[in-house]
């Protein structure tokens, strides 16, 4: 019995002296219990907003007001025509567009209602939902309180019977529009997010694996004594999971097409430019984990923790960035697919074109050149 619990402490030994093992045993669930505590949010945190106000009167600056105050929604631009209303949301300027008619107050107060025109952005009908459902309960409270305001001030002047009588009757009417995808089809969210992830997992986890791999068996010490230069063993390595990434961005585009039927409303040749653009951005992540460890464990670890979870929670596949916390929105901004996702649900479902997608285009060009440039560098041409 002394012998077993000699041999219990042994392992715990072992355990506590491997710092990879502390690291999945504390590290990883902390993380993950973070992230995913701070990235599933289903509330409405700070949404930009825009409206076009074609009356600009006390009442609709009240309800403006109101929507602003609420601490969902901040401001983003104000409008002047309809014709602005696509165009805000192409560009990500505005989730929300909020359309008061001309002569709202003095229609509320004469005929006893007005209308006003909630149009929204469906590409991501979760949030469209969330984001319809606020501005409605917001404008309906804001009804209740003018509708109570109005009768104490009726019941002042001797009038109580009659005006509430017709303040009854009275309403704020509201009109719903959903863009880009009006029957709010959930394919239409998470298909091209998984094309997003599809690439990831073939373009820098398996190629992480693959040159970690020859590593640990040892061929990689082959490949240094050959007459090739790091570079061409680099680019040996890279070309076929290119190659393969690319097969794959059509396959799972055919599959969202026919059996999804994702609307395609953009350019195939942007697409495709701006798909391989994020392939190359992948393969030189892979390419730079492969570089930093010595076998595939650590390799599928690496890219686990460092690649596959923060493309599912922090770019905006699943969970909503604008809900997270200011930490995570900045740290959002070095995870590539978050800027791939942007690029090809603006394509795909929104029909825009490189005039809105440059800066994220260039974003991931840097990305890459960066990533390959270190990784190059940083190709180790002796084994330890």
């Amino acid at each position: 019995m002394k012998a077993f619990w000699g041999f219990i402490k042994k392992e715990f030994l072992h355990i506590f002296r491997d710092r990879r093992t502390l690291l999945i045993l504390f590290g990883m669930p902390l993380a993950q219990l973070l992230l995913f505590g701070y990235a599933v949010r289903n509330e409405l945190n700070r949404a930009d907003i825009a409206i076009l106000d074609h009356s600009r009167d006390e009442v609709t600056r009240e309800i403006t007001g109101k929507l602003l105050s609420s601490g969902h929604f901040q401001l983003s631009a104000w409008l002047e025509s309809e014709a602005e209303i696509e165009e805000v949301f192409q560009r990500g300027i505005a989730r929300n567009v909020v359309v008061f008619e001309s002569d709202f107050g003095r229609k509320l107060i004469r005929e006893g209602r007005a209308d006003v025109l909630i149009v929204t952005d469906a590409s991501d009908p979760n949030m469209a939902q969330i984001l319809e459902g606020y501005t409605a309960n917001i404008i309906r409270e804001y009804q209740q309180e003018w509708q109570m305001r109005n009768r104490m001030a009726m019941s002042g002047v001797g009038g109580m019977t009659s005006g509430a009588g017709g303040l009854a009757a009275s309403g704020i009417i509201p009109e719903m529009r959903m863009l880009f995808n009006p029957e709010l089809r959930s394919a239409n969210l998470f298909v091209p997010g998984l094309i997003a992830f599809i690439l990831m997992l073939v373009s820098a986890f398996l190629t992480s694996i693959a040159i970690a791999r020859e590593k640990e068996m040892g061929t990689m010490e082959v490949l240094l004594v050959s007459p090739l230069d790091p570079r061409q063993i680099i680019a040996g390595k890279v070309l076929p999971y290119l190659v393969l990434s690319i097969v794959n961005v059509f396959t799972v585009l055919v599959v969202a097409l026919v059996v999804f039927q994702v609307p395609f409303r953009g350019s195939v040749i942007l697409f495709s430019l701006l798909s391989l653009l994020f392939i190359m951005t992948a393969l030189a992540l892979g390419l730079r984990i492969s570089n930093a460890v010595r076998d595939q464990q650590t390799a599928m670890m690496m890219s686990l923790a460092g690649l596959l979870l923060p493309t599912i929670l922090l770019s905006g596949f699943i969970f909503p960035i604008s809900n997270m916390p200011v930490i995570l929105q900045y740290l959002s901004h070095i995870v590539p697919a978050k800027w791939y996702l942007i690029i090809i649900r603006g394509i795909m479902l929104k029909g825009v074109g490189l005039e809105v997608l440059w800066m994220e285009a260039l974003i991931l060009l840097g990305m890459m050149s960066l990533l390959f440039v270190v990784s190059i560098k940083s190709f180790k041409i002796r084994l330890e």
